[in-house]
């Protein structure tokens, strides 16, 4: 188990940065003002937020010992954050010790990484990787998933591990587009693939009795749009077995308790489509500076055929633009409607690292055999038993 007394002050070449550790849930809770203070300082994404990962510890991994590194200068000042969490896993009868990032399963993290003041990146993830490497005898194996491709980090902890084995992996591909300065919405259509269909099915809906749509950004009015998401996203998934980005009564009070808490910040938007006061379509979307990011949607298949999906994407791609921000992120996943409003793509990147023997290397072959297993079994079996499995295995998780 790792303690806090196995760290040390780790001397850096920019400045010298002090590096503790935080341990306790109830410590993580009263670091939200200087937490919030250091992501509007840095680069880092809004998926290493307070506002999201204290909710995750919470809702989806209470189990999960936070292993929160921080860094502050000579003043005090917190100038880095790395968001790990600890957990045990038993396997082939070796208890495993493995640290992550917090936020890494469940609900679609993309962008996780250390969180470091602007120009102060090098300095800080050097530091947190130096003191990971004088913790390794209390840990198996260090797994982050969902960095961005050109994340620092991974360069760094390459060098910091040299003796051990270091994988780095391909995780996902995040559709995006970019605004140019003082670009209209409708010159924006004309270069995307939905110009035509949007507007004619804007228009049919626009006829309709009660069509508005709504969007919603502060924290006491969100209960009903949020019942209105939750039942159109499970709407949309069911004849598939089941969504895989929101699944569980969990992962909910995580989005309930996230929801409410990104409001706070100001960084919440939640469309709502209407027609004769019944819900057809929502999109969840998070503010991130001047970038929008699309987390998650749903419709009433009933009006499938009308296309209300595309239509509210559309209206809040036209709401980003007059609202000026530069950048509309649909995160993780190739679908084809995301390549119809984009033009652009982001990777994101796992690295593992863990001895070249011992539990940690057990762990790793463990999960390459369960992979083969997986693998030998869709050659063998028809794809309707594959997707039979698949299906089935949705449904059981949306249950938990």
């Amino acid at each position: 188990m790792i303690r806090e007394s196995e760290v040390t002050p780790e001397p850096c070449p920019a400045q010298w940065l002090q590096v503790d550790v935080v341990h306790e849930l109830s410590a993580l809770a009263r670091m939200r003002s200087q937490w919030s203070a250091l992501l509007d300082a840095s680069d880092a994404g809004l998926f290493n937020s307070w506002e999201w990962l204290y909710p995750w510890c919470r809702r989806i991994a209470p189990e999960r010992r936070p292993l929160v590194l921080t860094a502050r200068d000579r003043s005090g000042a917190l100038v880095g954050l790395m968001p790990l969490g600890f957990e045990l896993r038993r396997v082939l009868g070796l208890q495993v010790g493995r640290l992550s990032f917090l936020g890494e399963t469940h609900i679609g993290s993309d962008y996780l990484d250390v969180v470091a003041r602007r120009g102060e990146e090098e300095a800080v993830t050097r530091a947190f990787a130096g003191a990971l490497r004088e913790m390794h005898g209390g840990w198996d194996v260090l797994e982050l998933t969902d960095l961005h491709e050109g994340s620092l980090t991974v360069k760094v902890l390459r060098e910091t591990f040299p003796e051990m084995e270091v994988r780095v992996t391909e995780r996902c591909v995040c559709p995006y587009e970019t605004f140019t300065p003082g670009e209209s919405f409708d010159a924006f259509l004309r270069r995307t693939g939905r110009r035509d269909n949007y507007q004619r099915r804007r228009k049919w809906l626009e006829r309709q009795e009660g069509y508005r749509i709504e969007r919603t950004e502060a924290p006491g009015e969100l209960a009903g749009p949020m019942a209105d998401f939750f039942r159109l996203h499970a709407a949309r998934w069911a004849a598939d077995g089941g969504s895989q980005g929101i699944k569980g009564k969990g992962v909910e009070a995580f989005h309930r308790d996230a929801t409410q808490l990104l409001a706070e910040r100001g960084r919440l938007r939640l469309y709502t489509m209407k027609v004769a006061g019944q819900a057809v379509a929502s999109v969840y979307g998070i503010l991130h500076r001047s970038t929008f990011i699309y987390y998650q949607s749903g419709y009433d298949p009933a009006w499938r055929s009308r296309s209300v999906g595309l239509v509210l994407v559309g209206e809040t791609f036209k709401d980003a633009i007059e609202a000026g921000l530069t950048e509309y992120d649909f995160l993780r996943g190739t679908e084809a409607y995301k390549a119809d409003w984009t033009t652009k793509q982001r990777r994101t990147v796992a690295v593992r690292i863990h001895s070249t023997s011992g539990a940690g290397r057990w762990f790793t072959r463990s999960e390459e055999l369960a992979r083969e297993g997986r693998e030998v079994l869709k050659r063998v079996l028809p794809a309707s038993a594959v997707e039979r499995i698949r299906r089935l295995r949705r449904r059981r998780a949306a249950v938990g």
